[in-house]
């Protein structure tokens, strides 16, 4: 036992030694992981940047070049490449556009960050450091922006516009941006006006015709034709619509269960049961005054019958049915009227009023339009057409983009410029505020100013000019105080951009590098994987 306490001290010095190999091999790792993913991004940045062609396990094609779609498409199986993607989906939440921005200013930042490791500056230093930069990035982005109002509709349109440049339906930007501007200014609550639900802007897509023909809808729009038997009315004015969730079909029973009919009387009191029935229902329909009726789906049995049709044609009652349980909130929102869950509760007040209901041709197919409702709820609809079905799922895509642009503006009303001049003049002020720290914090702000370079630097690479002389030439101008100077990638040259139009909201930026430097700490901070199976 003696022996054994005058060894203990010995043993305790030895175990001194901590190896933390294994701890900066998984944080490298993760670093070069997550930098992959940005660069696999990185070329579909910016007006001039390419689309990538993503083929899904089931065959389905996708042309896209906006990154919150490329990223949730990928297969990622590394834990910190699929913060990656996570923070894209975030952006595209707070902001709605600037995903692929986001991804590129967090590898940019990764890539400082593993030059920092390896210069011996310690992982929380570095973290703190990248904290500090994106408060002080947020404090000269304000001050750089300047103030918008809603009744602004035409800053409202070029930021919309900014938002579209980028993607494959650029071409149509002067007629997507107006209609988006318009769509949220048609759904924001005059009580609440800092506040705006996208849900309330329905995007319906129809095949056929271009994304010319895309148009904005005061009313409803469905992507279905009216059931009708022989006769039925296609077209009602002054409709009294109702939306029930109950069906026009012959009951069944709760329970699985089978009837045997042995004789042919018992079929004709069936049938004729099964014709009072319906019947029944139609003349208690019809008693309100209601013209037309919108079915909900059911999946328990069909929502009308073809008899059910046909005495529904007789009382000139127009049926739309199939309609999805996902719609009736917006539905009954835009007709200001309530959902009908069974036939008993069938009265007039619950009824919505519209002009017109008519079944209108649209390519090869038909769609179905309410307008001129009554007392319309706060919400619009918009019809999107394309060639193809890529070009609509795109155009829906990117009108989505800009109309969260212009929901930025709502929420947020300050405008700054775009083409990478506030990236440069972030560096620029915060390499100069570096100087002013001491220390390592002074080393790692400065690293991370110089990441900022990296949104202006690819800009350019994608439009084929040449990077080094435009960033020198752009880090020139802003030293001068031209603190709006950014590229031009039309023109191949530097330009100020706010006179060019292109502008982007304050909020796409600030979030942008806000959640970046969350990302970047977060994967600083983990030093080991462990698996749990």
């Amino acid at each position: 036992m003696a022996a054994m306490a005058v060894q203990a001290p010995r043993s305790s010095k030895t175990e001194s030694y901590v190896d933390n190999k294994r701890k900066d091999d998984i944080r490298m790792a993760n670093i070069k992981a997550a930098r992959s993913v940005a660069d696999a991004v990185r070329t579909s940045l910016g007006p001039k940047g390419m689309d990538k062609m993503i083929s899904t396990a089931s065959g389905e094609v996708i042309i896209t070049n906006d990154g919150a779609t490329i990223l949730n498409k990928m297969e990622v199986l590394q834990p910190a490449a699929k913060m990656l993607v996570e923070l894209s989906k975030s952006q595209d939440v707070v902001a709605g556009d600037g995903t692929t921005t986001v991804v590129v200013i967090t590898g940019a930042f990764l890539k400082q960050c593993q030059t920092l490791l390896h210069a011996g500056i310690h992982p929380t230093v570095a973290s703190d450091s990248i904290h500090k930069t994106s408060m002080k990035a947020v404090e000269i982005l304000t001050a750089m922006a300047v103030p918008v109002e809603l009744s602004d509709r035409e800053s409202l349109v070029k930021s919309a516009s900014t938002s579209l440049n980028s993607k494959v339906v650029s071409q149509y930007s002067s007629l997507l941006a107006p209609l988006a501007v318009d769509s949220v200014l048609s759904v924001v609550d005059p009580a609440k006006p800092d506040l705006v639900d996208l849900r309330d802007v329905k995007i319906v897509k129809k095949l056929g015709g271009t994304v010319d023909d895309t148009e904005l809808v005061k009313g409803l729009v469905f992507d279905k034709k009216v059931s009708h038997a022989a006769g039925g009315p296609t077209r009602v004015e002054n409709a009294k619509i109702a939306v029930i969730q109950f069906q026009i079909s012959p009951p069944k029973t709760d329970i699985e269960q089978s009837i045997v009919v042995s004789d042919y009387t018992q079929m004709d009191r069936i049938l004729k049961e099964e014709r009072n029935y319906i019947l029944s229902m139609i003349k208690k329909i019809k008693a309100t005054g209601c013209n037309v009726l919108l079915i909900q789906k059911s999946i328990l049995r069909d929502a009308v019958t073809e008899l059910s049709l046909h005495y529904l044609a007789k009382a000139k009652i127009l049926v739309i049915k199939d309609v999805e349980r996902d719609d009736i909130e917006f539905i009954t929102k835009t007709l200001n009227c309530l959902p009908i869950a069974n036939i008993e509760h069938f009265r007039a007040e619950k009824l919505g009023f519209a002009d017109v209901v008519e079944e209108v041709s649209l390519g090869d197919g038909k769609i179905v339009k309410i307008t001129g409702i009554k007392d319309m709820g706060r919400t619009t609809t918009v019809l999107i057409r394309g060639s193809n079905q890529l070009v609509l799922d795109e155009a829906e895509r990117s009108l989505h983009d800009a109309l969260c642009v212009v929901r930025c503006l709502v929420n947020k009303r300050f405008l700054i410029a775009g083409g990478g001049a506030p990236e440069i003049e972030l560096s620029r002020q915060l390499g100069a505020w570096s100087k002013v720290l001491h220390g390592m914090e002074s080393f790692c702000v400065k690293s991370f100013a110089e990441a900022l370079e990296v949104v202006p630097y690819t800009l350019a690479e994608n439009a084929g000019l040449n990077p080094i002389t435009i960033v020198t030439e752009l880090r020139n101008r802003h030293a001068q105080g031209e603190i709006n100077a950014g590229i031009n990638v039309r023109k191949g040259q530097i330009t100020n951009i706010l006179e060019e139009n292109v502008v982007q909201p304050l909020l796409v930026s600030t979030s942008a590098i806000t959640l970046a430097a969350e990302c970047v700490r977060m994967i600083l901070k983990i030093d080991d994987i462990v698996t749990v199976r």
